[in-house]
């Protein structure tokens, strides 16, 4: 592995951890997404890692190098970290090849403008080499950052929210032309974020952290479709809490009828089923004893349709192509086309 972390804490306040005992690891030429809500030590865990903030324990290790123990601790500027900031922090003053030739002290003077401009380059932003950061768009500023962390050819490139600050359309673009520099160039990399799409298609790996602890680590299929906890299935994207009794098999029955279940369970349990896990269709004399729903809400999005189904109290989200046409206060049957996944408590 690169990037090792072991039992990181850091408290701001006395016993009040901000990051709870945190091991993670970042192979080589991996990306990895630290994916969670605002306040859960994601960025303060990435500024433990760039030397930013000495842990209260713990230990850092990168290429098999201390950067961070109990008895050891080693300067950003010297740990062989890239570092691209929210804001960017881009010299207002320098033009885009200065900014990024600042930080290659340890390349010949005379060569580090030429060095610099090969870097802008293979970030898409040679021909703007001359201009100055308030000359620049928020996403070609984003790749002139990129290429100054990137420049001194760290093994490491820790990215701290750094498609926030663009707009919707301009965000997709960057963030695949990030990945595509960064893969090329052979740099593992480790992005804090809140956008769960973002983290699904960005990383190699995802992290969900949650109140100063990460909770699951996996592929993003694997933490998708194969949440481990409630918190992790709820912040992934929309999806269906189901609780309910099991007698030790693989199926349970709930108000949407039988459902199977990914593993065997027993006693009480919550499971999640995604949205587009379900679909809904017209009653027929085959329904038998099921329990009818009532279509409560309809939402159009051109390439699929959201219902809001009711079954007394409890309301269930179902995602259906664009072919499957219902009214609010229709009374549907809502069927499971995947097993639940049963959560740990």
């Amino acid at each position: 592995m690169l990037l090792v972390v072991n039992d990181l804490v850091k408290s701001y306040e006395a016993g009040v951890p901000v990051v709870d005992g945190v091991d993670l690891m970042v192979a080589y030429d991996e990306i990895v997404a630290l994916l969670g809500p605002s306040g859960c030590g994601k960025t303060t865990l990435l500024r433990m890692i760039a030397g930013f903030e000495m842990p209260d324990r713990g230990s850092v290790l990168l290429a098999n190098r201390v950067l961070t123990s109990h008895d050891q601790f080693v300067r950003p500027q010297n740990r062989g970290v890239g570092f691209v900031f929210q804001d960017y922090a881009l010299f207002p003053h320098m033009t885009a090849l200065e900014n990024v030739a600042f930080g290659l002290k340890k390349v010949e003077k005379r060569k580090r403008h030429v060095y610099a401009e090969e870097v802008l380059c293979r970030t898409g932003m040679g021909d703007l080499k001359h201009r100055f950061p308030a000359e620049l768009s928020g996403g070609q500023r984003q790749r002139v950052a990129l290429a100054r962390a990137i420049a001194p050819e760290p093994s490491l490139v820790l990215l701290d929210e750094p498609f926030s600050n663009l707009d919707a359309l301009l965000r997709i673009g960057t963030r695949k032309e990030v990945r595509s520099v960064l893969k090329k160039s052979g740099m593992s990399a480790l992005l804090v974020t809140h956008d769960q799409e973002e983290a699904l298609s960005f990383a190699d790996r995802i992290a969900v952290m949650n109140d100063g602890r990460i909770e699951q680590v996996g592929t993003p299929e694997e933490v998708y479709y194969r949440p481990a906890t409630e918190f992790v299935a709820q912040f992934l994207g929309q999806t269906n809490i189901l609780k309910a009794n099991a007698a030790g098999g693989r199926e349970i029955m709930t108000p949407l009828g039988l459902i199977g279940l990914d593993r065997e369970a027993k006693g009480d349990i919550l499971c999640s089923i995604r949205p587009e896990h379900l679909t809904i269709e017209k009653p027929s004399v085959q329904s038998g004893g099921q329990q009818l729903g009532i279509v409560a809400s309809r939402e159009f999005k051109g390439h699929d349709i959201t219902y809001q189904v009711e079954f007394g109290s409890a309301r269930y989200i179902v995602h259906t192509d664009n072919r499957v046409l219902f009214e609010p206060s229709d009374e549907v049957l809502v069927k499971p086309l995947e097993h639940a996944v049963v959560l740990r408590s």
